[in-house]
């Protein structure tokens, strides 16, 4: 009878519009609980006395509660809801296109482009230095002073602040290869530019000149940290960033190294030194010809897949709302990488300020040793490369990115410290050894700053983070090496060095204030399983934040590491 009256029941049901989960049973309490309550479930139903009647009534409540459930979601809902793709496996198609969106993959093609960038940035950064190496002999050939000859290397410092923005939105909206292209070219054209102008009267020429090639350095410097991560693997990027850097390093090395060979200070024979002038900046050109030509060869904006999951889960190209002002605001409202900005800034400006014046200082304690001068400034930026290289790697193999940041930057100082105590000895073997020591953790520490920088600014670009990184240091090598050049000249190079020792302090402090966030490491390690590196103080993340990695915004879950 049961049976029977649930029929009847719901077929008054229908008839009257009633909804289905109301009237399904009419007697007893059960009666009662399934109009007052939630749909029954079937594995609930031995609980209530409607199922005393037989498997007739349990087979008529699976199907009533099947048509309520199938009325309460509408059907475009309930087709939103189901896996793409629908049916069985739907579940296993979704998976494989997540996998697909997240797979990675390396290309020979990236040590190219590593290569021809690194090389471009030596001819660089060896025009930017190789005028104030010597500056004695350009100072005698063009009858200028000794302020005006820093000028022709200060200019590369001036031009780089106001064109750092619009470099850095070129490289973030019309990509890497563009940029690349400028900065070769630019650099191509001012070296051509420099064979022009070798005649006494043609300083204002050879300034020209420079501001060409300085106006190239802006394309050139910010991309280190872009190239690194773009092709280069997790396991590999920092290495890569380092290599990035060396090139411009290795090109401050020859620059100290040839230009005192190349051009001797031949003492009013101005026609010798002419000559030898004109076939160091020919020799120039050529190079930098022949590395424009393999940079529209080689380069590429990007590989066909990405390297690491950090680059997966990025936009391929910057989203049409994408804003280039609000990357610069994200940027600044980042605490931790404003005191990394002035940090970097015034370690990089003393060492601009420490090339630029070295010469100077080496004569002004040691006369007649102009060889000697570039020798001790390639062993400063030999020792420097060395540095740079086994920071990268280190960095690679442990991310304790804040740590190493910190100790590089005490040795620096303390290498400071004692260079310039021992410049005034009277032992030049000594002033070698110093400057290596130095060199060895000031130049070394280049490359920490960009990937640093990059880590805890991550998802912002990277052009975008390191060229704010480059436009402090300018700033800051201004600042340096005109008040240092002062006391030096004032003075002797003990005041100069002392005010560089003050400053770098100051910089160990600030770099000790940083909170560390390797957001750009963590995403790579969760996307991989693996759980983000214990550095320190991890915020403890949901099991859905450590699992989930296709999305960026619930995929990070930020380490620090240990504060000092």
């Amino acid at each position: 009878m049961v049976a029977g009256e649930l029929v009847q029941e719901h077929t008054r049901a229908e008839s009257t519009g009633a909804p289905d989960d109301v009237g399904t049973i009419t007697g007893g309490k059960a009666a009662h609980e399934l109009r007052s309550g939630p749909l029954v479930p079937i594995d609930k139903l031995d609980q209530y006395t409607v199922l005393e009647s037989g498997d007739e009534a349990v087979n008529l409540q699976k199907a009533l509660n099947s048509r309520a459930s199938e009325q309460e979601i509408p059907p475009d809902e309930r087709e939103a809801m189901l896996p793409k793709g629908g049916g069985v496996g739907g579940e296993e198609e979704n998976a494989k296109e997540e996998n697909k969106c997240l797979e990675t993959k390396l290309y020979w093609r990236r040590f190219g482009v590593l290569a021809i960038f690194s090389l471009c940035s030596l001819v660089n950064s060896f025009q930017w230095i190789q005028y104030s190496i010597i500056t004695n002999v350009f100072r005698d050939y063009y009858g200028v002073s000794s302020s005006q000859v820093d000028w022709l290397s200060i200019v590369y410092m001036v031009a780089y602040i106001p064109l750092i923005f619009p470099a850095t939105w070129l490289l973030d909206k019309k990509g890497l290869k563009l940029t690349a292209l400028m900065g070769a070219g630019l650099n191509c054209l001012g070296a051509w530019v420099k064979c022009a102008s070798v005649s006494r009267d043609l300083f204002g020429v050879t300034m020209f000149a420079q501001v060409i090639c300085s106006l190239a350095q802006v394309f050139i410097l910010g991309l280190p940290s872009r190239i690194a991560s773009v092709w280069f693997g997790p396991k590999e990027v920092s290495t890569a960033c380092a290599t990035a850097v060396l090139g411009n390093q290795l090109g401050t090395a020859i620059g100290f190294l040839l230009p005192p060979v190349l051009v001797p200070n031949t003492s009013g024979d101005f026609e010798l030194m002419g000559h030898n002038i004109k076939v160091m900046f020919y020799g120039t050109a050529i190079i930098a010809s022949v590395l424009f030509i393999l940079t529209v060869i080689i380069f590429k904006d990007r590989p066909e897949m990405p390297p690491s999951y950090a680059q997966a889960v990025l936009p391929g190209s910057p989203p049409e709302d994408y804003s280039y002002k609000q990357s610069i605001i994200n940027l600044f409202q980042n605490k931790a990488f404003l005191l990394l900005l002035v940090s970097y800034g015034i370690m990089t400006g003393s060492f601009y300020s420490v090339s630029t014046l070295l010469n100077q200082m080496i004569m002004t304690c040691y006369v007649s040793q102009e060889l000697n001068a570039g020798r001790i400034g390639l062993t400063l930026v030999v020792a420097g490369m060395v540095g740079s290289i086994i920071c990268g790697l280190w960095l690679d193999y442990t991310k304790t990115y804040k740590m190493t940041t910190l100790a590089v930057y005490i040795l620096s100082f303390l290498g400071m410290v004692i260079f310039t105590f021992t410049l005034d000895l009277k032992n030049i073997y000594l002033v070698f050894f110093t400057a290596g020591v130095l060199g060895f953790f000031m130049t070394g520490y280049l490359p920490l700053g960009f990937e640093f920088g990059v880590e805890i600014t991550y998802p912002e670009s990277e052009g975008t983070s390191s060229g704010l990184l480059n436009a402090f240091a300018q700033i800051f090598g201004i600042i340096f090496t005109l008040i240092q050049g002062k006391l030096t000249t004032a003075y002797n190079p003990l005041v100069g060095n002392l005010f560089l020792c003050a400053w770098i302090f100051l910089g160990i402090l600030l770099t000790a204030l940083i909170k560390s966030e390797l957001k750009r490491n963590n995403v790579n390690m969760e996307a991989e399983g693996k759980q983000p590196l214990p550095t320190g103080c991890p915020k403890e993340a949901s099991t859905a934040e450590m699992t989930t990695a296709t999305k960026l915004e619930n995929s990070i879950s930020f380490s620090h590491e240990t504060s000092v």
